[in-house]
């Protein structure tokens, strides 16, 4: 799990920048420095004395030929983010210039950092537990500041706090059904069993709470996908445009202009939104269109919300009608567009009885007008019935909504066996299994395995 090698990685993004950074972390970390970096200041070397300092230098190869010009930075463990000995060497930005330095830091002794290393040796060291581990790559991944916001107070260990809260009090539990095994008087079984139905109801109540957020959570931390159909030229790539602020898709008069899958991410209101344009749903003997015909029918199953747009100066059309049968049983929004135009021949009350009690607005993508509304019921409409950001614990991650999932079912066990008189030294193995499902969460009962799966999602470097 450990080998203890010294480890190095480029920490920044590949590409063209300012400033690139080369990690090392490990116990040979400042050896491998000392033979690689030369410092600009003559009679001076890298010794520990140097501890969080930067020092100005060169990287040399094993020839003495300047690779770069360089701030060196060492710090000491433990108080470094792997808790290791870490050097981190700040470089020109290019490409070129990274790759060559990792390849002297290797050629020195150490040894390629495997995806997300950094950060399992900060677990494994105890720096973080798995769950803020896991946060580390959300922070990197947020796409909105609320998904960015939500990472953070996972790194700051809150929901790790409750969970481990809830494993004290499974603890207790089980030094009760001990305490019974070792006097085994009647009244005492009796008095555990109650103990044991009202703490697992307590526990139950408090998981709940947590799983009603999961959805929310998990919203701001991968988005939603969300799809714009309705018949060709009904201004679809319009709205598109306008949500983007930018011209995306290509607009025209000529119907079926659309024939690709467009792919974009927005803001809405803190949610990431991966909006995607499709294709008019029409019938067409273009082979091309035909195929986008196609793509948009399977985004369409798959999509978390669906923006249906309608030509409100046309009016209903049968191609209208056969999509709003088809999304009958969806997460659905339904756009009267053009409604700056004059002459409407839309019948709004037809669409209200059609649609149900999914909402109906009216906007004009050309002017630019009903957008904010349009984005107060997207939020309005995915996060019906579900908590919001603001709450103090949001469940994100899928692995630990599936632990929290776990552990309520063994509680809810447990509390049939008792009621079933069942002896409580035989419930206490499903208190037990409750525990080791929280326990997943923060790392404390975590196989090798997962581990290895979870870091392996991480990026090189981090």
């Amino acid at each position: 799990m450990y080998d203890g090698e010294t480890i190095a990685a480029i920490s920044t993004p590949l590409g063209e920048g300012g400033i690139g950074i080369v990690r090392i972390s490990g116990k040979n970390a400042l050896k491998i420095a000392k033979k690689i970096f030369k410092p600009r200041q003559k009679g001076t070397w890298l010794s520990t004395a140097d501890n969080r300092k930067l020092i100005y230098g060169h990287i040399c190869d094993r020839q003495g030929k300047i690779v770069d010009e360089v701030l060196l930075a060492y710090m000491k463990g433990p108080y470094t983010y792997t808790r290791e000995d870490v050097v981190e060497i700040n470089c020109h930005g290019g490409t070129v210039s990274l790759r060559k330095i990792l390849e002297v830091v290797l050629a020195a002794g150490a040894r390629t950092a495997e995806p997300g290393e950094f950060t399992k040796r900060a677990f494994l060291n105890g720096r973080l537990d798995l769950a803020q581990a896991e946060s580390v790559i959300d922070i990197v991944r947020s796409k909105t500041e609320a998904g960015l916001n939500l990472a953070v107070t996972q790194l700051g260990g809150k929901l790790s706090g409750k969970i481990v809260e809830l494993q004290e009090r499974l603890l207790g539990l089980l030094a009760r059904v001990e305490a019974n095994i070792d006097f085994p008087e009647e009244d005492l079984e009796e008095a555990t069993g109650r103990d044991i139905i009202r703490n697992c109801d307590a526990l139950l109540e408090q998981i709940e709470q947590l799983l009603e957020g999961a959805e929310a959570g998990k919203i701001y931390r991968e988005g939603i996908n969300t799809i714009i159909i309705g018949s060709p030229n009904v201004g679809k790539s319009s709205l598109l445009n306008a949500l983007l602020q930018e011209n995306r898709a290509i607009v025209t008069e000529i119907p079926g202009t659309t024939r690709d899958i467009i792919e974009e991410i927005i803001n809405v209101r803190g949610i990431p939104l991966k909006i995607i344009d499709t294709a008019g749903l029409r019938e067409t003997e273009d082979l091309v269109e035909k195929i986008g015909v196609e793509k948009t029918r399977e985004m369409m199953d798959r999509a978390g919300l669906i923006l249906l747009v309608i030509d409100a100066a046309r009016g209903l059309t049968e191609e209208d009608l056969v999509i709003i049968d088809l999304i009958k049983n969806k997460k659905a929004i339904f756009i009267l567009n053009k409604a700056d135009v004059k002459k409407l021949r839309v019948d709004e009350k037809e669409i209200k009885k059609l649609a149900g009690d999914r909402p109906v607005l009216w906007v004009s993508a050309l002017e630019g007008t009903g957008l904010g509304e349009l984005e107060e019921i997207i939020v309005a409409t995915v996060f019906a019935g579900q908590v919001s950001a603001a709450d103090e614990i949001l469940v994100a991650n899928a692995r630990h909504k599936k632990a929290l999932e776990d552990a309520a079912v063994y509680l809810k066990d447990a509390v049939r066996g008792i009621s079933a008189k069942i002896p409580v030294d035989v419930v206490s193995i499903d208190i037990r299994a409750a525990w080791e499902s929280l326990g997943e969460i923060t790392g404390s009962t975590v196989t090798e395995d997962l581990l290895d799966r979870i870091f392996a999602d991480f990026c090189i470097g981090k």
